[in-house]
């Protein structure tokens, strides 16, 4: 994020022939090849329990991928052909991470490498303690240079299992080593969030209590659990999206300024929005289910009917919360979290509301159509932001018009990067501002932890729709803003 250029480096994968690996992280890579942004010396180690592949079995399959996602180029090739390599770990015991151990470091000394290592686990969780152990017990967790350690999210699946895991990697990593990756941090749009508040003074004079009549944040996805099912049955929308992705949003939309602009300011100032984030009832909570019903003309199936999801599951797939952070900015502004599988489209995006003039010169013409300014930031798609405001409409008599200033990012720079082409950039530079701190881990965890016991209502809603109607009494309090 800071821009610097990393150093000479081996990075090694583990799970190298998985969806993770090859959809992201290999294209991503590469993209990184492509442009230029990695030193003249570089090798990656492919990691797999399989013994069906060798180094140009691993290469056929990375081309493939980079083929697939449009990532081409002689750098690229060169990369394939000479600096990608495989290794098997295929039955995990020790013996086979000792082997990992003396392959990394011959490849060091085949390439002049100074020892700066980056561990990447793109694994199920089941897996993380094991090979977290295991590399430990290998002399892993140490090099001649640097050693990063990067692990996927979810990172626990509750309080108690998050403080074990955090526990177990401290016992093997320093926190300074761990690189907890949640790529919704690494969009672009959500970095400018950082950006947008604090190199704009003019946000800062309006961003609090006073001004601010609520914060909606939505996670809308059209798609289903579809080849996910049974993983997402074992999580759940406030596992797989609620604890990690919103949670992060509502961070850098309430966190206070840091003192400086590093990750240690940065994620101090965000775990402190957490512990101060009000306990939430079962009134400040919505969970549902999609049904059967139509996206984009077709008929899709309902949760219930997805293959390996039990008949009687009461997984939910959408939530809605109504959260308050006390503090003495936020105090009193409702903060509404809303994420669905099946929604009626693919959006990301933050709505800022602010409140009405306390009195108004244009009563009593437009009493009660007056609508408030709405500072509405988009994630994803059609990354950018836009403000809604009253403007008079020419003529007579007197009209107003709500107007939007909008700004794109398609419209001014060139196409963003993808999430995991910056989020590898900054671990191989050592910045983790992107990246969670242990005590955001905890401090998230323990937040919803009274929700992940049951006994809160699951309503079904259909396939297209934006949720249950038994929602809308939570977003309404965003909604009706300003009324």
């Amino acid at each position: 994020m800071l821009g610097e250029h990393p150093e000479a480096h081996l990075l090694v994968v583990f799970g190298a022939t998985g969806d993770l690996a090859r959809h992201k992280l290999f294209p991503a890579y590469g993209r990184l090849v492509a442009r230029g942004a990695l030193p003249e010396a570089f090798v990656v180690l492919g990691v797999a329990r399989t013994q069906k592949i060798d180094d140009e079995g691993l290469r056929e399959q990375v081309r493939g991928s980079l083929r697939d996602a449009g990532v081409e180029g002689e750098a690229v090739e060169r990369w394939c052909a000479e600096r990608l390599f495989f290794q098997t770990v295929a039955d995990e015991k020790s013996e086979r991470f000792v082997a990992l151990a003396r392959r990394i470091e011959e490849l060091e000394r085949e390439f002049g490498l100074p020892g700066n290592r980056v561990l990447y686990l793109a694994l199920p969780p089941g897996a993380f303690p094991h090979t977290v152990t295991e590399l430990s017990r290998a002399g892993l967790a140490e090099s001649p240079g640097w050693t990063r350690l990067v692990v996927e999210k979810p990172f626990g699946r509750d309080l108690a299992s998050a403080r074990e895991l955090n526990e177990l990697v401290h016992r093997c990593f320093h926190e300074e080593q761990v690189y907890r990756i949640d790529h919704y941090l690494g969009k672009e749009t959500v970095q400018n969030l950082l950006v947008f508040r604090f190199a704009n003074p003019v946000w800062e004079s309006v961003w609090h209590r006073d001004r601010v009549e609520s914060v909606r944040i939505t996670v809308a996805e059209s798609v289903g659990a579809g080849e996910r099912a049974g993983y997402y049955d074992q999580a759940g929308a406030l596992r797989d999206m609620v604890q990690n992705h919103l949670t992060q949003l509502l961070t850098l939309v309430a966190m206070e300024v840091p003192g400086a602009f590093g990750a240690e300011a940065i994620r101090q100032e965000k775990v402190k929005v957490l512990r101060n984030v009000l306990p939430i009832g079962p009134d400040d909570v919505v969970f549902g289910q999609y049904a059967r019903g139509p996206i984009d003309g077709r008929e899709v199936p309902g949760y219930l009917e997805e293959e390996e999801v039990p008949d009687d599951s009461e997984t939910p797939t959408y939530v809605a919360l109504r959260l308050q952070v006390g503090t003495w900015r936020w105090q009193g502004v409702p903060f509404l979290l809303c994420t669905g599988k099946r929604m009626a489209e693919r959006s990301t995006r933050i709505t800022i509301t602010f409140r009405p003039a306390p009195v108004s010169v244009f009563h009593p013409q437009f009493q009660g159509r007056l609508l408030p300014n709405v500072l509405e930031i988009t994630i994803q798609p059609d990354e950018g932001f836009a403000l809604s405001f009253e403007v008079k409409a020419p003529g007579h008599p007197l009209r107003l018009v709500p107007e939007r200033l909008d700004f794109r990012y398609d419209e001014v720079f060139e196409p963003l990067p993808e999430a995991y082409e910056t989020l590898l950039l900054d671990v191989l530079t050592g910045d983790q501002t992107l990246f969670v701190h242990a005590d955001e881990v905890e401090a998230s965890w323990a937040l919803y932890a009274p929700l992940l016991e049951g006994g809160i209502p699951l309503y079904p809603y259909p396939a297209g729709s934006w949720g249950p109607a038994e929602a809308d009494r939570l977003l309404a309090t965003a909604d009706g803003a300003g009324e």
